[in-house]
């Protein structure tokens, strides 16, 4: 079987257990996850099984969107509400304060990765490190918030919808708007409801999949993940050209695009430029 299974990834499993359980279900050891959750995160989960999983590369760059909930005036060692207190304050932010707050967290911004966190140093997870007491310094990074809006203000909590690029965690901005406000925050709960071009209302639930005796009516094709590139057909003699890797003249302008063959096989993922058609990535069976 290959496709794509959109997971709506439970609270308290890792996305290594999520795949470790769905190589059983789908009866293969090609399967790998486009983006990890933290055990405490829920939500979208693209998995790519078999054949697909050429298309994994392709999400490192997607482009998440979150829902998040930040606790005000409570600092812990992870960033988020299952780590050790650190620090607790009241809270006195004004409506305006926020706004104002949230407004320099937007756009082009870096940050520094938290010590919880599976980024490697001289060899190492930080997380690791973390859970034997040692800190080291790490460099900040450039992420871009795309998007951050406030849904929903509570007593001590802010729900913010986050649209961010690859890298950023969510639970490192929840602490820094906090320190930002004077109380101190942390992440409290998360939610991701889109990666790339999937949303969470196309996700399934993972015990859902685990129930089902018929678990391919849940694969959706690779080419879906391109969906927003325009899709051409190929004639036999360019198909032919494709399948060995040889560029070859189109009259098109120039960009990416998804090809197909005459009977509708997703050939590759592919770029035009100058009147030549090239594969980037090839997805058709050997």
């Amino acid at each position: 079987m290959d496709g794509i299974v959109i997971v709506d990834k439970p609270q308290d499993w890792t996305s290594q257990d999520v795949t470790a359980r769905l190589r059983r279900v789908f009866n293969t050891r090609r399967i790998g996850h486009g983006g990890t959750l933290d055990p405490m995160a829920t939500g979208v989960l693209p998995v790519f099984v078999g054949r697909a999983t050429r298309g994994v590369e392709f999400f490192e760059h997607a482009e998440k969107t979150y829902e998040a909930v930040l606790r005000l005036g409570l600092t812990t060692d992870t960033e988020d509400v299952t780590g050790t207190v650190l620090t607790e304050a009241p809270v006195s932010a004004t409506d305006e304060q926020i706004a104002e707050t949230l407004e320099a967290f937007r756009g082009n911004i870096m940050q520094v990765p938290p010590m919880y966190s599976a980024l490697k140093v001289n060899g190492q997870k930080l997380c690791d490190l973390a859970r034997k007491g040692k800190t080291v310094e790490r460099q900040p990074r450039p992420i871009t918030i795309h998007e951050l809006t406030l849904l929903e203000r509570g007593e001590n909590t802010l729900h913010l919808r986050v649209r961010c690029s690859k890298g950023t965690y969510i639970r490192t901005l929840c602490k820094d708007i906090g320190e930002a406000l004077g109380c101190g925050g942390c992440m409290e709960r998360l939610r991701r409801v889109q990666a790339g071009e999937y949303t969470i209302t196309e996700a399934v639930p993972l015990q859902e999949l685990l129930d089902t005796a018929e678990p391919e009516k849940y694969l959706r094709s690779v080419d879906t993940m391109f969906r927003n590139y325009p899709a051409v057909t190929l004639t036999a003699n360019q198909e032919k050209r494709c399948r060995n890797g040889n560029p070859f003249s189109v009259k098109m302008e120039d960009g990416t695009c998804r090809a197909y063959s005459q009977s509708g096989e997703f050939l590759m993922l592919a770029k035009v430029e100058d009147g030549a058609m090239v594969t980037i990535k090839s997805f058709f069976a050997v």
